[in-house]
């Protein structure tokens, strides 16, 4: 990065960390809520430490870091939301992700180096399915939360690729982006930042998840013989988002 991008970089990174930071006063009532729902979930409990997580891998990039890329995922999980942790993407779908840009040296994209990865809200459940239950056990707090932050997510995730030059962003997991999905605010407001004539948006390619590997396969059903692993992510990243956001 150069000095400017660099600046720019950490002014993004401190009022993504401040918004975080807001949001975890703005609902005191979250992590009892939280640990209602661990307690009631089928999956079992399990020690809660960080009802709202902030990406700290953030803070170990420095300025001779190459950026090529941005990930959305959708939201912290159990392993993210631990205090040894609090990264995204740290669990069984980062090792899978991480697994997929090692076996396609190919793509030039070391995944733990050359990828930000941001989240579609910060608000941390072991599923991402529930976040819906999460919303039901307590109301209009904690969906107000989870809508706001979907909103501010999306600010941030259209500043960040700004502020490193308009690299390429893969958001993952595109199916609950569709209306009247968990993620439709969040659809709705990178519809609404990105004008029609803004280029960064060609630059936003859509996906299904990493988890139980489902990216790869939908891949490699995809992928026809005569293109190469990058045509066809580009092609099918292409589908999805015009599919999810009309472009």
């Amino acid at each position: 990065m150069n000095e400017k991008t660099w600046n720019d970089f950490c002014a993004v990174k401190e009022a993504y960390r401040s918004y975080t930071d807001s949001l975890i006063s703005q609902v005191p009532q979250l992590k009892e809520v939280q640990e209602k729902l661990l307690s009631e979930r089928e999956g079992g409990s399990y020690l809660l430490e960080t009802p709202i997580v902030f990406n700290k891998a953030l803070d170990e990039i420095v300025l001779q870091n190459t950026i090529k890329m941005i990930l959305v995922a959708d939201n912290p999980g159990r392993k993210e939301q631990e205090t040894k942790n609090q990264r995204y993407l740290v669990g069984a779908s980062g090792k899978l992700a991480d697994g997929f840009f090692r076996k396609n040296p190919d793509l030039g994209i070391d995944f733990r180096k050359h990828v930000i990865i941001l989240n579609k809200t910060p608000i941390h459940t072991a599923r991402t399915i529930e976040l819906k239950k999460l919303i039901e056990l307590d109301g209009s707090a904690v969906e107000t939360a989870v809508m706001d932050s979907q909103k501010k997510m999306a600010e941030l995730l259209y500043q960040f690729q700004k502020a490193l030059g308009g690299i390429p962003v893969w958001i993952i997991g595109y199916s609950e982006m569709k209306k009247k999905g968990l993620f439709e605010v969040y659809t709705d407001t990178i519809k609404s930042l990105y004008p029609e004539n803004e280029t960064l948006r060609e630059k936003i390619f859509l996906y299904r998840h990493f988890s139980m590997n489902q990216f790869t396969i939908d891949l490699n059903q995809k992928k026809t013989n005569d293109e190469t692993t990058e045509e066809a992510l580009t092609r099918i990243g292409e589908e999805y988002r015009k599919r999810i956001l009309g472009w």
